[in-house]
């Protein structure tokens, strides 16, 4: 015979009320974004943003000004990814001074790492498009010509981001002794898989690592992140010829 403990049953119900309501927390929209902006848990952590254009501006000093557009004033949110969580956690690491720390990458290196992400995603979605709009030219005239100009252009800008990537090594297993890379399984991580994983797949540094057999140290998280920062600078244009990366 079965004996129902309800001791254990109750902690079994409060364990999973309080999983569903993390859950729910993580999934509700951050204070000062729209009212319908939906609770969606499959978006994942989020932040809160401000949408804006620059306008033409004749009184202003130079021209233009910055305009919010979000929906009655509201703040827009987006999916959380791997800058947030490293500037948050920069945020919480305070210096002598009491100052808080900042986050390994510039603002020009995150931009250009969510360009290319947004471009990707854009362009890979867009293919599905274009093929319909193919299988449609037989049959009459089409409408989609302005969006397949876009989508060579667009398709041509992620592919001069992807040479400035190059085909480089961002963690060559020759230049580290066995004993800090983590030994003999440790392969090398080239440059676009690792921008890939990181802005694409939103993989964390240290999934990277384990995933190409790198020990998890905080020598080895510093090289794969400089390497990215270096990765991102070539990707805005520093070191190409005409280039020069701001002091």
């Amino acid at each position: 015979m079965t004996v129902f403990n309800s001791k254990a049953g109750a902690v079994r119900r409060l364990t999973e009320q309080e999983r569903l309501a993390a859950i729910i927390a993580r999934a509700t929209p951050v204070e000062g974004c729209g009212p319908t902006i939906p609770v969606a848990p499959a978006r994942g952590p989020q932040v809160a943003f401000v949408p804006h254009v620059i306008m033409p501006d004749e009184k202003a000093e130079g021209g233009y000004k910055v305009e919010r557009t979000g929906w009655r004033g509201f703040s827009a949110v987006r999916a959380a990814d791997v800058f947030d969580v490293l500037e948050r956690a920069a945020a919480k690491r305070k210096d002598k001074d009491g100052n808080p720390g900042r986050s390994p990458f510039t603002k020009g290196q995150v931009n250009v790492a969510r360009l290319y992400r947004d471009l990707v995603e854009r362009h890979d979605a867009g293919g599905m498009r274009c093929a319909s709009l193919e299988a449609r030219r037989g049959s009459g005239p089409s409408g989609g010509g302005e969006f397949i100009d876009a989508f060579i252009a667009e398709g041509e800008q992620i592919a001069l981001m992807r040479r400035r990537i190059g085909n480089g090594v961002a963690m060559a297993v020759r230049r580290v002794r066995p004993s800090k890379r983590g030994g003999p399984d440790a392969r090398p991580i080239p440059d676009r898989v690792l921008v890939d994983a990181i802005c694409l797949d939103g993989c964390s540094f240290r999934a990277v690592l384990e995933r190409y057999g790198w020990a998890i140290s905080g020598q080895n998280a510093k090289a794969v992140i400089a390497a990215l920062a270096s990765i991102l600078d070539r990707m805005q244009g520093y070191g190409v010829p005409g280039q020069h990366k701001p002091s």
